[in-house]
């Protein structure tokens, strides 16, 4: 594709407070693009996971950015979740400068027909097709009625285009046709089974196996499962070939960018690449100059020959640590704490200790510190400048949608208690700089965690939002109102 290194490209993905796959194949396609070199910055962020859609812009300098959703259907989260987050007014944005471009799912671009055949032989190699129903499955959901239609599509492609298959259908967990009557939707002696999901989530090493019979409860969800592993199972006389989600193919990348290119083709698109913008660099290296060397729990060292070494600051002149030298592993250095839990929240005092990462330059050093706390160095850089802007929580409580449509039904005493409980617990680092209402300030329990804590020689790390926890925990107490309520009315 055009190369677009005068812009910035986010891939937006779910992700997920509890299991590490759910992210995993997005940040493992958005590192195959930024090793290509085709961007000036390639950044990420989540639904459920950080940085979230409010801070990832303060991680990219570019002027112009695109955005594709990493995400399989043009549905609910596409069409109202994501642009409401992103604060996107349709495909093209200007905002503060900058021009944002919204790109289609990747799950519903065309290519996706050759990635599903591709998967569909690697799960079952030699087994002919004529002898082969094919069943691509998917969520189903009554939210919006685009959620299946990239399903629907892609069965309808294969089916014209006769690739050889006994039969090509689609089934959800959610909805009819059921992936568990898929004994008697088939009439072939093998299937082959297909999630057409963006991860190997919950959904494909816990749900669908149960569903289909391979497994009587639910099991692990991470892959150490090996549930694709054991191909064939033999299920009710026929040989069942389970696949992983199809968004973890390693050529998911290639449709991400394709995505970009369609859109440029579709909106007549044609650049004229401006002066680059190294602001975040460059407020990185003033600050290492002026003796800030830490972050959170990360020491930063600057070495002799102009490279840099991170480490747990409590590792800060030890020998004997493990060496790394990449920094995209930053990312796994920070997925879990010293017991192997899974550390959803980046800024909980939970890194893991024992390593060391010897990066060679400052775009590297820049890069593994937003894996390890997300967007920090652009907000701490936004802030300084008096350009950074919080979110108040009652209005983010009032976008929430779904099960946490209620969340704003709390109390001011109330939200002011919940916070400084739900802080406490997870002993985050982060300094919060939201306010309750944009003209009433955080009052109780909640008030000390809006004054700075870092040390002098410390980027501080901030909160612009409130977390998925804190929505959670809003979530719950105005449940308990609700049910309290129902209670003296019966009463």
């Amino acid at each position: 594709m055009t190369s677009h290194k005068h812009a910035a490209l986010i891939v937006v993905g779910h992700g997920s407070t509890t299991n590490p796959d759910s992210s995993e194949p997005t940040h493992r396609h958005a590192d195959t693009i930024r090793r290509r070199g085709l961007f000036r910055e390639v950044a990420c962020c989540f639904w459920k996971e950080e940085p979230n859609m409010r801070e990832v812009y303060e991680m990219v300098d570019s002027d112009v950015i695109y955005i594709v959703p990493n995400f399989i259907s043009e549905g609910y989260f596409c069409q109202q979740v994501l642009p409401r987050e992103l604060r996107l007014d349709g495909p093209t944005t200007q905002r503060d400068g900058k021009t944002i471009r919204y790109c289609d799912p990747v799950g519903i671009h065309p290519n996706m027909t050759r990635l599903l055949l591709q998967r569909a032989d690697e799960v079952a190699p030699h087994v002919p097709r004529e002898q082969t129903s094919l069943v691509i499955v998917g969520h189903g959901t009554s939210l919006n009625e685009n959620s299946t239609k990239a399903i629907q599509d892609q069965v309808a492609l294969i089916r014209a285009g006769h690739y050889g298959f006994a039969e090509v259908l689609d089934a959800y967990m959610e909805e009819a046709p059921f992936v568990k009557d898929w004994a008697t939707l088939t009439t072939a002696p093998n299937v082959v089974v297909v999630p057409f999901f963006i991860a190997d989530g919950l959904h494909s090493f816990q749900d669908i196996p149960v569903l289909l019979g391979m497994r009587e409860e639910v099991g692990e969800a991470l892959s150490e499962s090996g549930v694709f592993h054991q191909n064939p199972h033999l299920l009710q006389g026929r040989s069942i070939y389970y696949s992983g989600a199809i968004g973890t193919e390693s050529l998911m990348a290639d449709v991400i960018l394709d995505q970009v290119h369609d859109f440029d083709v579709k909106h007549g698109v044609q650049d004229t690449p401006g002066m680059a913008n190294d602001e975040i660099k460059s407020s990185l290296a003033y600050w290492l100059n002026s003796g800030i060397d830490e972050i959170g729990e990360i020491a930063i060292i600057t070495n002799t020959d102009g490279s840099y070494s991170l480490c747990h600051t409590a590792d800060r002149g030890k020998d004997g640590l493990q060496v790394h030298h990449e920094a995209h592993d930053a990312l796994y250095i920070a997925r879990n704490d010293a017991a192997g839990t899974f550390r959803p929240l980046h800024s909980a005092p939970t890194l893991n200790r024992g390593w060391r990462l010897d990066l060679a330059d400052l775009e590297e050093l820049r890069l593994a510190l937003d894996f390890f706390y997300p967007a920090a160095i652009g907000m701490a850089r936004a802030l300084e400048q008096e350009k950074l802007s919080a979110v108040p929580l009652r209005d983010l409580l009032g976008r929430q949608t779904g099960m946490y449509r209620f969340a704003n039904n709390i109390t001011d005493d109330q939200a002011h208690a919940m916070i400084g409980k739900t802080c406490a617990n997870t002993k985050c680092l982060r300094r919060i700089l939201w306010p309750l209402t944009a003209t009433q300030p955080m009052a109780g329990a909640a008030a000390s965690k809006t004054q700075p804590s870092h040390a002098d020689n410390a980027i501080p790390l901030l909160c612009i939002e409130a977390c998925t926890h804190v929505v959670s925990a809003a979530r719950k107490v105005a449940r308990e109102n609700h049910e309290a309520k129902e209670k003296a009315a019966v009463g």
